[in-house]
């Protein structure tokens, strides 16, 4: 079986050579690449995640599938903000931000809604799932 990393090399391949498109369980849905640094060893670390739009926003979740503990990524943006991201075949700086209540629950919701399985993701897990908004910087 292979692992994570090279589960997601693959769909970050794939991402690339289709414009920010990507098949199998991803396929139809919103995906970016988030490039972040690495909140302990300082180097760069991508991840394809799941996106929804609020505005001029973009949101991700930080779910890890429900699992007990947050995705690395998310330690990354809490010790440094400052990302790049690829939507399509655009690449550009952003800004990360975590948002308190209500707006939290509000932008959870609304991604709940378009990919059903973030729902089960917190209902498999004790901790509450935070929500990361991405703003263009400039």
């Amino acid at each position: 079986m292979s692992s994570p990393s090279d589960f997601n090399q693959q769909i970050i391949a794939e991402f690339r050579a289709n414009g920010g498109k990507v098949g199998g369980p991803f396929e139809g849905g919103t995906l970016l690449l988030l490039h972040t640094i690495g909140a302990k060893s300082g180097q760069p670390r991508i991840n394809p995640l799941a996106y929804t739009t609020d505005g001029d926003r973009l949101v991700i979740i930080a779910s890890k599938g429900g699992a007990p503990t947050n995705p690395d990524w998310f330690y990354n943006i809490q010790a440094n903000p400052n990302v790049s991201l690829e939507v399509g075949t655009e690449t550009f700086q952003a800004r990360a931000s975590i948002p308190g209540e209500p707006e939290r629950t509000r932008l959870y919701d609304q991604m709940a809604a378009k990919m059903p399985g973030f729902a089960e993701y917190q209902r498999n897990t004790t901790r509450q799932i935070p929500v990361v908004v991405l703003e263009r910087a400039g």
